[in-house]
């Protein structure tokens, strides 16, 4: 994988996160439906959650020169 890829993969993992995010914060303070709370809060964790495993991947993953 060369390190343009990864730099690309890294944004799509920083978006991932901002993004879950953005959902907790409206989660915590704007919803008051507790099925809309569960289910922006369950996209938001499995958000985190892909956004630290890519970032793991990209961390721990050498690059080709």
């Amino acid at each position: 994988m060369s390190s343009m890829d990864k730099m690309w993969i890294s944004f799509a993992s920083m978006g991932c996160m901002f993004i879950a995010m953005v959902f907790m914060f409206f989660v915590k303070t704007k919803f008051n439906n507790s099925l809309l709370k569960f289910i922006f809060g369950l996209i938001a964790y499995i958000l985190l959650f892909i956004g630290f495993i890519t970032m793991i991947y990209i961390i721990f993953n050498p690059t080709k020169a």
